[in-house]
């Protein structure tokens, strides 16, 4: 299915992220972590598709994606930045692996934790959010992506690491062995990985060689 549908509004979330409500197609379905082929509606651009995840519930009379835009990269994000309210964009079919299969670890890197925004938006207003961790690793302070509505999820346990702002007074270290040998002690949960393809792979190898399961490591394949 492809359907072009009218941005509703846009908000700023920081200097580089906004967030976009859709109109919702009728009969439009997808699940917690899903995402969509998108393209803008405006001549020269309707072929171009780029992934994004859903970040609202499933039940939500509107669509909403949040987008970090590369601006030094003149693609389909940094036109994205100059849309607004009545501009339209296309969207196909819903997709994608990362969906919740049980309480774990998110680990995600930069705008990698979009996929988790719906899926533990979802747990939260269910009632299901303790139990589970959200680790998140930016540049700096900020680049995080609702770090308020993340921290105010009573029962999710967060930590944020910067790997660029000496001033900051979050944690200043790497996701790397010496990182997962000390904040991570059960192996036999869930986890779910988002953010640069080096990242995932590299993350993946070290939960794998620290005992995890592959078979609960969950990630966009």
């Amino acid at each position: 299915m492809q359907t072009s549908v009218g941005i509703i509004d846009v908000e700023r979330l920081t200097h580089n992220v906004r967030r976009y409500r859709l109109e919702r197609p009728k009969g439009y379905r997808f699940a917690p972590g899903q995402a969509t082929e998108v393209s803008l509606d405006r001549d020269g651009w309707q072929q171009a598709k780029r992934p994004f995840t859903f970040t609202c519930l499933p039940e939500d009379d509107a669509l909403e994606l949040t987008i970090k835009s590369y601006f030094d990269r003149g693609g389909v994000t940094n036109q994205l930045w100059s849309m607004g309210a009545g501009d339209r964009l296309i969207l196909r079919d819903a997709w994608g692996t990362i969906q919740f299969k049980g309480p774990g670890t998110f680990i995600a890197g930069g705008a990698g934790v979009t996929p988790f925004i719906a899926i533990l938006r979802d747990l939260n207003a269910r009632g299901k959010i303790a139990g589970n961790r959200l680790i998140v690793s930016n540049q700096t302070e900020k680049d995080f992506i609702l770090r308020d509505e993340f921290e105010a999820m009573d029962g999710l346990e967060v930590i944020w690491t910067v790997t660029g702002d000496p001033k900051s007074d979050l944690l200043q270290e790497r996701i790397d062995a010496d990182f997962i040998g000390r904040h991570v002690t059960d192996f036999g949960q869930s986890f779910y990985l988002c953010g640069p393809d080096s990242m995932v792979k590299g993350l993946r190898d070290l939960l794998q060689d620290a005992g995890a399961d592959v078979g609960n490591v969950t990630w966009e394949k």
